[in-house]
């Protein structure tokens, strides 16, 4: 089963991934880590890549692609969660006819719905731990009281520059023009489906898993 997690930044696409992964052995594919694993993997496209980056030029579509068909060529997997791609129209038919060419479906478009205001609450309070990437929010999930964090036992723990009010509602506005047109597009193949994306981590879960298993 192939998937998409459509949703705003913050909208907990990537805890939802991780758990998709744990529980029913499936893989992320996250656009911004796919570019650094190619830029560090010394293969004709990961050289590409790293001299796109270089230059400070934006990687096109193409590229994007070509990483995507890489993995699902090398990668056997019960499926794979796209995080992040598509963003566009043309990505999304870019996306669609890779998967028709490989011989797999895009099985379930899955939005995570959230309320704009309460989101910017939300991700301002957020932290991550340093080492693993576990994420904290000051009003849901605080850092644990003895300063370690659960999953990994790190102690140092740091906020993104750009997770505050006005970067936020920026990003927002950049999300809806150009990938709230997905929603009606995938929706016209009936393949999307949403959730409350502001509901704890486990009512998410619960509610992607009964929109996979219908």
């Amino acid at each position: 089963m192939n998937i998409i997690l459509l949703g705003p930044p913050g909208a907990g696409k990537g805890t939802q991934a991780r758990i998709l992964e744990e529980n029913r052995g499936m893989v992320q594919l996250s656009t911004g880590d796919m570019l650094r694993e190619a830029k560090d993997s010394g293969t004709e496209m990961g050289k590409i890549v790293a001299d796109v980056m270089a230059r400070g030029d934006l990687v096109t579509d193409e590229i994007v692609i070509g990483l995507i068909r890489e993995k699902l060529e090398t990668v056997k997997v019960n499926g794979f969660i796209f995080d992040g791609f598509p963003r566009t129209l043309a990505q999304a038919d870019a996306l669609g006819k890779l998967l028709a060419d490989e011989g797999q479906t895009l099985d379930k478009v899955i939005e995570l719905r959230v309320d704009d205001d309460v989101l910017v609450q939300r991700i301002t309070a957020r932290s991550t731990c340093g080492s693993c990437g576990e994420v904290y929010n000051d009003l849901t999930k605080p850092i644990p009281e003895d300063g370690k964090c659960v999953k990994c036992g790190g102690t140092e723990f740091k906020r993104r520059a750009d997770d505050n009010e006005d970067s936020l509602r920026t990003r927002l506005m950049a999300y809806y023009k150009q990938t709230s047109p997905l929603i009606g597009y995938y929706y016209a193949q009936g393949k999307h489906s949403s959730v409350d994306g502001l509901g704890e981590i486990a009512e998410i879960q619960s509610a992607i898993a009964g929109q996979l298993d219908a």
